[in-house]
């Protein structure tokens, strides 16, 4: 039996191509999976991934929506998973949104909503899920990154800030929660296929009159060197060792899963 079967792991953003992966690497090990989204879901949607998720082996599946840019709203989910008796012992802050614009253009609301989303949220949900994980002394924080927490790129001023912050913010609680059986960690993802990155796929097949396969490949070879879109299942399976006994000792980390982007 795995070590995973007795614990919940709730994934934001779980409806996406990260997140859906990440919730059945750890279904196939008999976790507990809460699945969130911040809008109301197609209920078919739902009803398929809870449906899937049950047959490659979750213990139980619920699902909670809230709006990631509202406290209330993430106070008011942890609020329902207690009444519930739903600890969260694997937390993964998987939600983001992304816009590309120069900053002279940027619209200041949605600068504001994609730190909102991508940082503050973070935050709120990590202290939440913490009093579970301190009262069990036991528990492991996941924060998908980006490899834009630790470069940059032109005209994603609140992405790249976001993501950044998410990385200092990662390292800055490994340190208050070491010794306590928690662990949190970072995963930078490179150029990933999902739908986050359509838009500028689209565009760059616009640019060129090219192929989408052409387009993707142009895209993806400037920043990352083995040319190639990282499958959302390689992320997600690192996600689970980090959730794992065998990571233990790894807290504070970023680490990348770029194909060499950041290696210069």
């Amino acid at each position: 039996m795995s070590y995973l079967h007795d614990k919940n792991v709730l994934v934001t953003g779980a409806l996406g191509g990260i997140g859906s992966a990440i919730c059945l690497a750890y279904a196939r090990q008999g976790a507990g999976i809460i699945i969130h989204d911040r809008v109301a879901a197609d209920e078919e949607a739902v009803a398929a991934l809870k449906a899937q998720l049950l047959s490659v082996g979750a213990r139980e599946v619920c699902y909670q929506q809230a709006d990631l840019g509202s406290r209330q709203e993430i106070h008011a989910m942890f609020a329902r998973l207690r009444e519930e008796q739903r600890d969260v012992d694997v937390l993964v802050n998987n939600a983001a949104i992304q816009k590309t614009s120069p900053i002279a253009d940027f619209p200041d609301d949605l600068w504001e909503s994609i730190i909102a989303i991508n940082l503050v949220a973070v935050y709120h949900c990590t202290k939440q899920a913490l009093v579970d994980m301190r009262r069990k002394g036991w528990g492991r924080v996941i924060n998908l990154a980006s490899v834009h927490g630790l470069v940059a790129s032109v005209d994603k001023s609140a992405y790249v800030a976001a993501k950044h912050g998410v990385v200092g913010f990662t390292r800055e609680v490994a340190l208050e929660t070491a010794g306590q059986g928690i662990t949190v960690n970072a995963i930078c993802p490179g150029w990933t296929d999902t739908p986050i990155i359509a838009p500028q796929i689209e565009a760059r097949q616009q640019r060129l009159g090219s192929s989408r396969e052409e387009a993707i490949r142009h895209l993806v070879s400037e920043k990352q060197p083995d040319g190639g879109l990282i499958p959302p299942a390689h992320v997600a399976e690192l996600a689970l060792f980090l959730g794992g006994e065998s990571a233990r000792h790894i807290t504070g980390t970023a680490m990348p899963i770029d194909g060499g982007w950041t290696c210069v």
